[in-house]
């Protein structure tokens, strides 16, 4: 498989398990679930924050390339719409510390749960049923195998790093 190959793949997995998320088809990118209704940087921010909760935003923009001004502006934004929570680094109060609130994990804990079987067979179209479940196996022991063990504590809150 090349490298481009492997991109797409993932971009395609992607926005089937953000359907899935959703409770949707593959053909309906319908309503939102809560805090989706994001720009793209914002998404990375909260993706950061839920791995490595309690970062600083010096830290966050480190870990995701970001200029500084758009973390801050991101976490500011999470924070308005109550997805996440800020707070003074007891160490050095100059410093914001950024995690994301209960409220939120438990959503992302409820969605991430939805299964995309369903998705998957649909999105793989014709091919056989014996075969799909193949594919659906190999994807299952692939997602396995490549999860990290630093997926962070609030990944391992809601149940996305354990193997």
């Amino acid at each position: 498989m090349d490298a481009l190959d492997l991109i797409l793949l993932g971009r395609q997995l992607t926005r089937i398990g953000e359907r899935a998320m959703r409770g949707g088809n593959p053909e309906d990118d319908g309503p939102v679930p809560y805090g989706a209704a994001l720009p793209a940087g914002a998404l990375v921010v909260m993706r950061d924050v839920l791995a490595h909760p309690g970062s600083s935003i010096t830290d966050i923009t480190a870990r995701t390339g970001l200029p500084q001004s758009y973390v801050s502006e991101s976490v500011n934004k999470l924070r308005v719409k109550g997805i996440a929570e800020i707070s003074a680094d007891p160490a050095d109060r100059r410093r914001t510390l950024v995690r994301l609130t209960a409220k939120h994990l438990d959503q992302v804990a409820r969605h991430s749960a939805r299964d995309a079987d369903d998705l998957l067979r649909r999105a793989l179209g014709d091919l056989e049923a014996d075969r799909v479940d193949q594919v659906l196996a190999m994807l299952t022991d692939l997602a396995g195998r490549l999860r990290t063990e630093s997926a962070g504590p609030a990944f391992r809150q809601v149940g996305a790093g354990t193997p």
